[in-house]
């Protein structure tokens, strides 16, 4: 009889260590689920369409808060509803969800609490820590681990500004930076990506020890600017202390059947942030900007008039506008340049409705940030450009976190440039508009790059692209390619002509497309994409449609219908592609004609070429 006993209770011990309990997504389709495993290891998996997408995977924080949990409680909690943004690729945001969250006790008496979430979308987890007697948590590293299944791909992406590479997850480098794109054998997709890190180590993913299917999580990561920035002494620095009341940023897989869904989905990252904190928005306004390199009143009054002929909002002013004291003492930080007034510019500018955006070198916000935003506010700027910021380490996050807030308190929008990517935080201070991170024209990457972006990179949202026109560099693409490029890289601040001056333009006919191209939408859809070999994307501002349609390395013809359109209307479409032809030097054909909602364009797009469609509007010349 006792042994009897004896073995029904191990039997029962052992169902409780290996119980499992999920949160289900509103529609189905999404699952995660939790489990502690035998040891009192918290462990998770995640299906999508009924089958695995992440494998049981093991939870936790170095060195010692990974086995010996106990379950205290579990609770449940689900949303319904939808909110509005003005700065984003889509007007309405709709955020449902259900949740499962799960209360430990470890060992030693600490408590943590594991919140899962299921969204039509995907999938996010998070840990935070109850009040309790425990006054600190130092971690010298977190292993949240997603093992996947056999023959899943990455396109894996390193360092600040870096290239794609389609890898099996064994070979992937450590510190792979995040979103990560992945696809499964069965051809289903998911982003990899982290949300709401408002003062947490940076998280980037390395392949765990002695796996060929799992990554884990690898905070703080590599410094972007190690060899310019001495008083940086780390290269990796994971360490992390939280308190009672604290919680990790979120970890999230956006999924999808196919590489569109992933750009259509990507507010869940937003949805993982908290609401707006700013009463008042009504000076954030989004547009496109010029770079000002001249650097002298009379010149940058010229480069104002362009902009404001060519429907451009801001000017920037670059580097080296403050003159040659940029890194001295922070008594002489921001001496304008000799002959640049920049009051007077402000001044100029709003005459011609184009506001100033100022370069700041994040040394020199270091010294006196409270002094500098306090000063640009009373000049009338409109907006900073933060450069050379550090990422990775917990203190590095909190304080851009900190600087975007103290920005919104100087009324001054951001574009903060080098390694930071956003977690989602523009939705709680839309304030900051964009953000650098990304392998743009600076570079003038490849064809194939430009089509892997809009499945990899933008699923973190806004980044600054600057897309380039004239500049003779600008080999690797066409012209209407470029063109595309305002429609595919979405930045509710974009720099147009980022090389080009002002004296470049001859007359084109096309330029009146960025003329009328928004920054920010009501609508986002993907026609059509394959990753690195072509996308086409379709975004609505009010009633008009902008579609950008950019190639690879193959010719291919493109079928773009228009069953998005409005019913019973017909719209004018002007449409600008590739054509060898056209006597000009950019050789991009305008054509115009009348469409409706049952019409089908075909695109012939040559091998690295693009082209712009304009919907809904009269043409008008730009200049």
């Amino acid at each position: 009889m006792n042994k009897i006993l004896i073995s029904i209770l191990a039997l029962f011990a052992g169902s409780l260590a290996g119980a499992a309990d999920r949160a289900v997504s509103p529609d189905g389709n999404v699952a995660i689920a939790f489990t502690l495993q035998r040891d009192g290891t918290p462990a998770y998996s995640v299906e999508y369409l009924g089958k695995p997408l992440v494998l049981e995977s093991r939870l936790g924080f170095e060195p010692d808060l990974k086995t010996g949990f106990a379950i205290v409680k579990t609770a449940t909690d689900e949303h319904r509803g939808e909110w509005k943004q003005t700065l984003g690729e889509r007007s309405v945001v709709p955020d449902n969800w259900h949740e499962l969250t799960v209360d430990l006790k470890h060992a030693d008496g600490r408590r943590v609490r594991v919140t899962l979430r299921a969204y039509d979308e995907g999938v996010a987890l998070r840990y935070s820590f109850p009040e309790q007697a425990v006054k600190e948590f130092k971690f010298t590293g977190e292993r949240t681990e997603f093992r996947f299944p056999p023959e899943t791909v990455g396109y894996e992406e390193r360092g600040t500004e870096g290239e794609y590479r389609r890898v099996k997850i064994a070979e992937m480098e450590p510190y792979g930076e995040r979103p990560l794109t992945l696809v499964l054998a069965d051809g289903r997709h998911a982003s990899l990506g982290e949300a709401a890190n408002t003062g947490y180590a940076r998280t980037l993913l390395s392949v765990a020890p002695g796996t060929t299917d799992t990554l884990v999580t690898a905070l703080g990561g590599t410094s972007s600017n190690l060899d310019r920035v001495a008083e940086f002494a780390q290269r990796h620095d994971p360490n992390v202390t939280l308190h009672p009341g604290d919680a990790t940023p979120w970890r999230m897989l956006v999924v999808g059947k196919k590489p569109g869904d992933l750009l259509e989905r990507n507010y869940l990252m937003l949805n993982l942030n908290p609401p707006n904190a700013l009463k008042d928005i009504s000076w954030i306004k989004p547009g496109k900007a010029m770079r000002d390199l001249t650097l002298t009143t009379v010149n940058s009054k010229a480069i104002i008039d362009l902009a404001a002929t060519a429907g451009l909002s801001f000017v920037h002013l670059d580097w080296k506008w403050y003159g040659p004291v940029e890194f001295e003492a922070a008594g002489e930080v921001l001496v304008r340049a000799p002959n640049l007034d920049v009051p007077e510019l402000v001044r100029y500018g709003k005459e011609k409705g184009v506001g100033l955006i100022l370069y700041i070198d994040r040394r020199q916000l270091r010294r006196d940030r409270d002094h500098i935003f306090a000063m640009l506010e009373q000049w009338g700027v409109v907006g900073v450009k933060l450069g050379f910021v550090e990422v990775g380490p917990q203190v590095e996050t909190a304080w851009i976190t900190e600087t975007i807030q103290k920005a919104a308190e100087h009324h001054l929008m951001l574009n903060i440039h080098d390694g930071y990517r956003s977690t989602g935080l523009s939705r709680t201070w839309p304030n900051l508009m964009t953000v650098e991170g990304i392998r743009g024209n600076e570079h003038f990457p490849t064809a194939e790059h430009n089509c892997t972006l809009p499945f990899t990179r933008y699923i973190a949202g806004a980044g600054d692209y600057t897309v380039c026109y004239y500049d003779a560099r600008l080999t690797k693409t066409t012209h209407a390619h470029q063109l595309a490029m305002a429609v595919v890289s979405f930045s509710p601040l974009q720099w147009i002509f980022w090389y080009d001056k002002a004296a470049a333009y001859q007359g084109e006919p096309e330029v009146e497309f960025f003329k009328h191209v928004p920054t920010v939408w009501d609508v986002t859809k993907v026609i059509d994409g394959e990753i690195g070999r072509y996308a086409v994307i379709a975004r609505r501002k009010g009633d008009e449609w902008f579609i950008g349609a950019i190639n690879g390395g193959e010719a291919r013809e493109l079928k773009v219908p228009l069953d998005f359109l409005g019913s019973g209307r017909s719209y004018q479409a002007h449409i600008y592609s590739d054509d060898a032809t056209v006597a000009t030097r950019t050789h991009v054909r305008v054509e115009t004609r009348a469409v409706d909602a049952s019409a089908t364009f075909s695109l012939k797009l040559g091998a690295t070429g693009g082209a712009a469609i304009w919907i809904g509007g009269e043409a008008q010349s730009v200049f």
